[in-house]
């Protein structure tokens, strides 16, 4: 919970200072591509921002309003990167085709620096992101680092559209307002992706099912266990709570069957520490079933 914190903290940082400069050299420099860029990387620092609340509050202990501990607040503050990037880009897309039509002077050829600094942090940012993100199962981060990915896009898009306009600013000059267009459109685009992944695990869809397997083989490896006829897993943050229901031997007492309830529980949790906590029900297993096992 703390790496992921950390991690938001940094990006805030970086991604206030990258849209500080191309703001002011984007203006300085004339270039509407730079400028919406800055407006972007500063949509970060505010997508970042909400990460950083979102792991604050899911580190809250469980309540009894709670049971579950707060972790879903990781996963929502995912969803609002999603929208953020969304109307961010929305917004991007109406400042850059205002100003089509004008004619002014090309823009400085300066404008190009901010964007190769920041196609360079946002490489770095990126990458750590999706690294520690898939580590601690943080919807939250990867959303951010899918929000960086979006960031190196858009500086190759402002950069190639300014480029065109330095090149031949008399056939290219509304070049690189249609650069930030692009940008505009990549960040709606990503913004409806993130909403899309990070909803789907608001709305408690199944996980991938390699990790349903993998709580299923842990189950079976338990003594006395006979079958795994339901199992149901919902994402609440960075961990899943889990359903299961098992088929033991129906002649067992009910303490017996409840130790091994317990047994698998326990086993789950050590063996998968992505598992917050294990429901289990006890099944008797189908007569034909159990006789085979015999």
């Amino acid at each position: 919970m703390q790496i992921g914190k950390r991690v938001a903290l940094i990006s805030i940082l970086v991604s206030a200072m990258l849209a500080v400069g191309k703001i002011v050299v984007g203006w300085l420099a004339g270039s509407t591509s730079v400028v919406a860029d800055g407006v972007e990387s500063a949509g970060d620092a505010i997508a970042s921002g909400f990460v950083a609340l979102g792991f604050t509050i899911a580190a809250r202990p469980a309540h009894e309003n709670h049971p579950h501990g707060h972790g879903r607040y990781e996963t929502l503050t995912g969803f609002l990167v999603g929208v953020v990037l969304f109307v961010g880009g929305i917004g991007i897309c109406y400042r850059s085709l205002q100003q089509v039509g004008a004619v002014h002077p090309p823009p400085a050829a300066y404008g190009l620096i901010p964007l190769l600094i920041s196609l360079i942090a946002k490489a770095v940012l990126s990458a750590v992101k999706f690294r520690v993100g898939r580590r601690i199962r943080s919807a939250a981060i990867i959303a951010d680092a899918w929000n960086d990915f979006v960031d190196i896009l858009s500086a190759i898009a402002a950069m190639t559209a300014l480029g065109l306009t330095l090149w031949d600013p008399r056939r290219f000059l509304a070049a690189d307002h249609y650069g930030g267009f692009a940008v505009g459109v990549i960040v709606i685009f990503a913004g409806i992706r993130v909403a899309r992944d990070t909803s789907a695990r608001l709305t408690d869809a199944m996980p991938n099912p390699k990790l349903l397997d993998e709580i299923r083989q842990v189950a079976l490896s338990v003594p006395s266990i006979v079958g795994v006829e339901k199992l149901f897993a919902r994402n609440t943050g960075l961990q899943y709570h889990v359903d299961l229901h098992l088929e033991v031997d129906p002649e067992m007492t009910v303490r017996q069957a409840h130790d091994i309830a317990n047994e698998v529980r326990f086993a789950i949790r050590h063996r998968l520490p992505w598992v917050a906590d294990v429901l289990v029900h006890v099944e008797p297993a189908p007569e034909q079933t159990n006789h085979v096992q015999q």
